[in-house]
């Protein structure tokens, strides 16, 4: 039995797929519960429709995002100023909400959770990961300073 997948299943296929199913599994899980529909004629004649429709706006929102990735480039290097004990270790760790509001300080509102940091625990220069889309993602640099007393 052909279906067209209607949100992701786990070991299946992602959404928008047409897969094979034994017809059980199909009448009895995924249909019901709108996983699922059945791919006849209509059906595909739809989705090709709603692919068509989605590419030009998924174009847009890509285009969006690699400019918004140009402006984030030429970013200078963020200075980060936190308490740090005598042997250059701070207290607590960096992580991507200091960095999303030092963005925020420079004009840009990038939302902290696909902000990539890996742990920062020490003085010194790093790199953060700002994933704008699933095709699109930026490198910001960012240094890690003593707070002064």
């Amino acid at each position: 039995m052909e279906i067209i997948l209607k949100e992701d299943v786990i070991g299946l296929g992602y959404k928008n797929d047409i897969v094979n199913v034994k017809a059980g599994y199909g009448r009895n899980y995924l249909i019901p519960t709108g996983k699922a529909v059945i791919a006849s004629p209509s059906a595909r004649k739809m989705l090709a429709e709603e692919l068509k429709q989605r590419a030009h706006k998924l174009e847009k929102i890509k285009n969006e995002a690699l400019a918004l990735a140009e402006q984030l480039g030429k970013v200078e290097p963020i200075k980060i100023a936190m308490k740090v004990s005598a042997t250059g270790t701070i207290y607590g760790s960096v992580n991507s909400l200091q960095i999303a509001d030092e963005l925020k300080k420079l004009g840009f509102d990038i939302d902290r959770k696909i902000i990539v940091v890996k742990d920062v625990k020490e003085i010194g220069s790093y790199k953060a990961t700002v994933k704008l889309h699933k095709e699109v993602a930026v490198e910001i640099p960012f240094e890690v300073v003593a707070e002064e007393a």
